[in-house]
């Protein structure tokens, strides 16, 4: 067996089962899950009907490329939602089975071996469990860039050290960022793309968030609008994962795609097609039709602005926290309570029946520190009344303290 897969370490979600392991909750309050960032709200009908009317697509193998059709959806959305000439469907697109398997794999195709020193693959810290996993098992080294309330949760490229940045083959960004929020702004991207043309490594934009924001005036900035605004129109070294869990209620479908450098995602579909993970013809009519519908998206935007509208200040008198620039997460500093942010969501578990997980799950010790001790991330994926009982649960447990 590969022994890289020694060096992964047990997923954000088993060390919560562990922590919650003799956790014996009260029997009458209903348990509210908001440590997993499971999108709970209806799945759009036009998405099930386009599914349901495709079956028939079962009885044949999938093109790895995936439909022209779907690419073009993709282009068209691409174009429309970040102001910018739509992408060649045919060599600037590609459907893939969700972000997280093709972020998984893109690390796969992208990191090449070296005789005598090691690839090293650069991640936010807190990040996404992904990303390191990919890097490990590629063979690379992951460099954790720590994202720190003291530099508003951006991450400072300039504290990576020279050294590291001559062995970099691969930079993972997470805009908007799991769990902070944070939107990466047009100066740290111009900062990125001067890096990767000096040294050569590749960007993986992570922005399956991208949709989930407060203000339909000013949707977040994406990775390929901010090439193009910087004159980068062949987005070099640049590759975008997007997804339709989030922004369409369906992270059962598992599809999304990845959009930017043609020369790259020409070797990545290479890749793919020796992977086999062509997407499903009755999933890819699916994605076609949620790609080109935005009303459900709206609606969608307008339940998670209600929640953090009235869930944000319930919290925000006993925790550090604040409605984020995008995404369904409040990223909460735990420590006005004086408890540890695992022991705070093991009393919470045990006391309240409400799940949050520990930011230290999602962080590594990095220059220092762990950057999410102290923190817990509340997804707010339920309802808006699950919700609003979850954050007066919190309340109550805070002021009891």
């Amino acid at each position: 067996m590969n022994p890289n897969l020694d060096k992964l370490q047990p997923y954000p979600f088993e060390k919560l089962r562990a922590l919650f392991k003799d956790s014996h909750p009260p029997a009458t309050l209903k348990e509210i899950k908001l440590h997993i960032g499971e999108p709970q709200h209806p799945t759009p009908q036009l998405v099930k009907e386009a599914l349901a009317a495709h079956l028939a697509g079962l009885a044949n193998y999938p093109t790895t490329q995936g439909s022209q059709a779907l690419r073009e959806a993709i282009a068209g959305w691409i174009g429309r939602r970040y102001g910018i000439p739509a992408p060649d469907a045919a060599s600037q697109v590609l459907p893939v089975n969700g972000s997280r398997e093709a972020l998984f794999a893109f690390a796969q195709a992208a990191v090449a071996p070296r005789r005598h020193e090691q690839p090293v693959v650069i991640s936010p810290n807190p990040f996404y469990q992904i990303y390191e996993g990919a890097a490990l098992l590629a063979g690379a080294r992951p460099f954790y860039l720590n994202t720190l309330p003291a530099h508003d949760y951006r991450m400072d490229f300039s504290r990576v050290p020279e050294e590291v940045w001559q062995q970099t083959q691969l930079v993972y960004v997470c805009s908007p960022g799991n769990p902070t929020g944070k939107v990466m702004p047009l100066e740290d991207w111009q900062t990125l793309f001067e890096l990767s043309d000096r040294y050569g490594f590749v960007i993986a934009a992570d922005e399956c968030y991208s949709e989930i924001y407060f203000d339909e005036a000013h949707p977040p900035l994406g990775g390929l609008e901010a090439a193009h605004r910087l004159g980068r129109g062949d987005y070099r070294n640049l590759v975008m994962f997007s997804s339709l869990s989030k922004r369409s209620n369906v992270p059962g479908l598992r599809s999304g795609f990845v959009a930017g450098d043609a020369n790259i995602l020409k070797r990545f579909l290479l890749y793919r097609t020796y992977h086999g993970c062509a997407m499903s013809p009755p999933v890819q009519a699916a994605s076609q039709a949620a790609w080109q519908d935005e009303a459900h998206v709206r609606d969608n935007r307008r339940l998670y602005a209600e929640k953090f509208s009235r869930v944000a200040p319930l919290i925000a008198r006993h925790l550090k926290t604040a409605v984020p620039e995008a995404g369904f997460y409040l990223w909460a500093d735990v420590s006005p309570t004086g408890l540890s942010d695992t022991e705070f969501a093991r009393r919470l578990h045990d006391q309240y029946n409400v799940s949050v997980l520990p930011g230290s799950f999602l962080a590594r010790e990095a220059a220092g520190c762990n950057p999410g001790k102290n923190f817990v991330r509340i997804a707010l994926v339920a309802s808006v009344e699950e919700c609003l009982e979850a954050a007066q649960r919190i309340a109550d447990f805070c002021a009891s303290l």
